[in-house]
């Protein structure tokens, strides 16, 4: 349905272009005349509100304004969205940073274009009463997370820096989709999350309020979701990968500035879109994470190359990047976002 509600979108844009003539399946004409280039983005997982820039960039027609006719499709995790769009599949991707991190390290084709979620949204997810306030409350707790991927390879880090043993907390391997119910029906103490998105859904569900015990908050950050293309694009068409990082970049910069309009501006994108309270806590929460001290007054999406470091060096120490590459094998300078 969300596929089909998307096709629709973009029906009259499709027949302007056939009635026009003399543009191909990539381009599509807008209202006033303007030829654009048909851009499809897969996000790393079914709508929800970090993703509003998105649908509000489409509404507002920034994406049109430089060139772009946006089609957003839903993802299935990070890991599919960085193999996708390295495979052509999709023009861009939003995507994870470690996942795009493993992925180069096996040999993906893919690149990010810029990190826009620049603090990691990481974080020890639990009700208020269990009372977990810092790190130290960790002891002798039950935490569920999923084997493998980017939460639980970096919290024995976190541990680490917060002079916790590993011994100290006992983490539940659960299937992603089943972490809220396990903290919902206390199987668990908490839950190894993103600040962004499972603890507003926790919350708005048992309708108790959730504390968060953020890994950037203790001493842990690296980089998180961003926008990335396969290099086939980037050498075919550089141009539009060019003005699709620039239009991203305004969008999210007006999304920041109006985030109740940002949000409205989804509705109708999935219909596993959460309700508008959560959708707005979670766009509130992910505005918090935009920058890191050196980019913050920048333009979203501005990276540094030491910011990107010592994501590298976070993510070679977790073991989910076995053989560590310079800056510029991960990150595509040349179109990327200039400070």
């Amino acid at each position: 349905m969300h596929a089909r509600r998307l096709l629709i979108g973009v029906v009259p844009l499709v027949l302007v272009a056939t009635a026009c003539g003399g543009e191909d399946a990539s381009t599509s004409t807008s209202d006033s005349g303007k030829k654009l280039d048909k851009v499809t983005l897969t996000l790393n997982w079914y709508p929800y509100g970090e993703h509003a820039p998105f649908y509000y960039g489409k509404q507002q027609k920034i994406f049109e304004k430089h060139g772009i006719d946006l089609d957003i499709r839903a993802g299935q995790g990070s890991q599919k969205t960085v193999q996708a769009t390295a495979a052509g599949q999709s023009d861009f991707g939003w995507a994870d940073t470690p996942a795009l991190l493993a992925g180069v390290d096996q040999g993906v084709k893919a690149k990010s274009l810029g990190v826009f979620l620049q603090t990691t949204p990481a974080s020890v997810q639990s009700f208020d009463a269990k009372g977990i306030e810092g790190p130290g409350d960790l002891k002798g707790r039950t935490i569920a997370g999923t084997a493998g991927d980017a939460l639980s390879k970096t919290f024995p880090i976190f541990l680490k820096k917060n002079g916790i043993g590993e011994s100290d907390v006992t983490v539940q391997n659960t299937d992603p989709a089943g972490k809220i119910a396990a903290v919902i029906s206390g199987k668990t103490d908490g839950l190894l999350g993103y600040a962004s998105d499972q603890g507003p859904t926790m919350q708005d569900k048992a309708k108790k309020p959730v504390s968060y015990l953020r890994f950037s908050e203790h001493g842990l950050n690296f980089y998180s979701n961003g926008l990335l293309a396969g290099q086939k694009i980037l050498a075919s068409k550089p141009a539009v990968a060019e003005r699709m990082v620039k239009a991203v970049s305004e969008a999210w910069a007006a999304a920041a500035k109006a985030p109740e309009p940002a949000v409205a501006a989804m509705e109708g994108a999935s219909e596993q879109l959460p309700p508008k309270t959560v959708l707005s806590e979670q766009f509130a929460t992910t505005l918090t994470l935009l920058h890191t001290a050196a980019t913050e007054g920048k333009a979203p999406g501005v990276n540094t190359e030491a910011d990107w470091q010592q994501t590298i060096d976070v993510f070679a120490e977790a073991g989910m990047v076995t053989k560590p590459k310079a800056v510029g094998e991960y990150w595509d300078t040349k179109t990327a976002l200039k400070g």
